[in-house]
């Protein structure tokens, strides 16, 4: 039998802040600090990608973050891509927070299941009204909306068309835009 010692967002930033976690690329998924999995070079390069683009759609609407930590009440994951709430100086002393952010986006290679799984369902507990995760291996992006109970009870599947995200209904995100950036490996 294994018992975990679940760990707070204030312990888990007393950590960063003394330096124990220093060269440790980890982030706290409810309670556990876990191990991040190592950035393939298409995953790296997708979420780069997909970063421009965003912030071209919402210039002046939205701030949108790459590979930056949002803190939650005991999480603090480091999602490829966070949009959140202008202005940027918001987050000068803080990670966004829940009440910050308007959708989450995880580009998924080898962390398809932890995305699918783990961070759909701390996303959802979070009451995050918009969550999606680009499958690199299948082309595809998965669309989470609608949180209730810690769960998403929207989810549909797409790889091509338009998304208008929930949050910006003058927006249209290009689906094909996101996976061409996955064909492109």
């Amino acid at each position: 039998m294994k018992t975990l010692a679940k760990w707070s967002v204030d312990d888990y930033h007393r950590m960063v802040e003394a330096g124990i976690l220093r060269g440790r690329h980890v982030e706290l998924l409810a309670g556990e600090i876990v191990e991040m999995s190592p950035e393939t070079p298409i995953h790296y390069t997708t979420a780069k990608r997909g970063v421009k683009y965003l912030e071209e759609l919402l210039s002046g609407k939205a701030d949108v973050r790459f590979n930056g930590p949002i803190t939650l009440s005991d999480s603090e994951p480091e999602p490829d891509i966070a949009i959140v709430r202008l202005p940027e100086s918001s987050y000068n002393d803080r990670h966004p927070a829940p009440q910050d952010i308007f959708w989450i986006v995880e580009v998924a290679n080898t962390s398809l299941n932890k995305d699918l799984e783990i961070k759909a369902a701390i996303y959802a507990t979070a009451e995050i009204q918009e969550y999606w995760v680009l499958n690199l291996s299948a082309k595809q992006m998965i669309v989470f909306r609608n949180p209730q109970n810690g769960k998403y009870v929207e989810e549909y599947t797409i790889n091509q068309g338009t998304v208008t995200p929930l949050a910006f209904a003058d927006v249209s995100v290009s689906v094909q835009r996101l996976l061409n950036f996955v064909s492109a490996a």
